[in-house]
């Protein structure tokens, strides 16, 4: 897939630093306010709920008038914010403001990792109002996910769809806290899925889906439903535009699919962290290289996982990596983004330039990116 174009974005947080963390020469702005395969009985990247799709849900009859038509899409999306509503919540820290879903009527919500922002103790505001004090059960930062758990009566849990099954085209409506404003609506479509794009401090988030819906501050960790009132993504990123100063483009938002989302949540709630996080690892630091002439020279590994598969492969600090199968890797950029679309367990070659300066070529066993506690 070819990556979008570079657009820049500010960067806040620390900068991750195992290449497992891909990213696409995307530059995007954050929106929150300030901004292998499993075994046994472990959650896989399924759907919680299968949900139509948004446009079997919108469909009348063919008999039916352009105005009737029109009435009943209207009352499609008044009915989704009726159910959806009450499962969205709004996310304070002392840093930032942000969305959430809630996950299960035992409490704990799902958002994104930059929401709680290193916090442990956030305030969770329900759509009714009240407030809990909640906890960061734990966070994965890898699919900028996170899970907080709050003790609060009637909790209405969302149902989650099998974004798999999303179509470009799809009726979507984002529902959040966009610049503190609670439960704010806005509508769009499924403008493409399997999109690997970037977030300003380094992490990678592949098969995201885009979305014409309207993503600003604020909606972060909120809701991303089709008009069956079912969760298919969460809204996590808008592409900022260069020609217009850096602010954001409009129509462009980005959203984790929910098939992502219930996996990663499923098992921060099931086992307190990410067991099975199914992103391929080398276990490197890497910085770019830029050669005397200006030019990208590929990435510098400064730093190796001892036991990990870059170091049983052979790999040590000052080589530099060109390349990776049959793709050449110029940068740290390019060399992640091409780390995203890989899985664990598969065994690739390295394009490899030793600190004498010759070249070699490395085979390496792609590890799995290891769950946070």
């Amino acid at each position: 897939m070819p990556s979008l174009p570079r657009l820049i974005a500010a960067t806040r947080g620390p900068r991750p630093w195992l290449a497992a963390l891909a990213l696409a020469s995307v530059g995007l702005a954050g929106c929150g306010a300030a901004t292998a395969p499993s075994g046994g009985s472990t959650a896989q990247r399924t759907p919680q709920t299968q949900g139509a799709s948004a446009a079997t849900a919108a469909q009348t009859t063919t008999a039916a008038t352009p105005g009737q038509a029109l009435l009943a899409l209207q009352s499609a999306y008044v009915a989704v914010v009726h159910k959806v509503g009450p499962s969205v919540v709004q996310i304070s820290t002392s840093q930032d403001l942000g969305s959430g879903i809630v996950f299960n009527r035992q409490g704990d919500i799902v958002t994104n990792n930059h929401v709680v922002n290193g916090a442990r103790r956030v305030t969770v505001t329900l759509a009714n109002g009240h407030q809990y004090p909640g906890t960061v059960v734990s966070t994965f930062p890898p699919d900028d996910l996170a899970v907080i758990h709050i003790t609060a009566p009637g909790l209405q849990p969302a149902q989650f769809a099998n974004s798999a099954a999303l179509q470009v085209g799809d009726i979507v409506m984002a529902i959040g806290n966009p610049l503190g404003l609670q439960s704010s609506v806005s509508t769009g479509i499924i403008s493409a899925t399997g999109r690997t794009v970037s977030e300003p401090n380094g992490v990678t988030l592949p098969d995201v889906l885009q979305t014409s819906a309207a993503i600003n501050p604020g909606n972060s960790g909120g809701a991303l439903v089709d008009l069956a009132g079912q969760v298919v993504g969460i809204p996590t990123l808008a592409a900022l535009d260069p020609q217009l100063g850096g602010g954001q483009a409009p129509g462009i938002g980005f959203a984790i699919p929910s098939n992502v989302v219930s996996d990663i949540a499923g098992q921060i709630v099931r086992y307190g962290r990410v067991i099975h996080s199914n992103r391929a690892y080398l276990g490197i630091e890497v910085e770019d290289v830029i050669r005397a002439n200006g030019s990208p020279g590929g990435a510098l590994v400064v730093r190796v996982v001892q036991g990990g598969p870059a170091w049983r492969a052979g790999l040590r600090a000052r080589d530099i990596i060109l390349g990776i199968g049959q793709q050449t890797t110029g940068s740290v950029a390019a060399l992640t983004e091409a780390l995203a679309a890989l899985r664990p367990g598969q065994q690739v070659a390295l394009q490899v330039e030793k600190p004498d300066g010759s070249k070699v070529t490395v085979t390496v066993r792609l590890g799995q990116f290891p769950g946070h506690a």
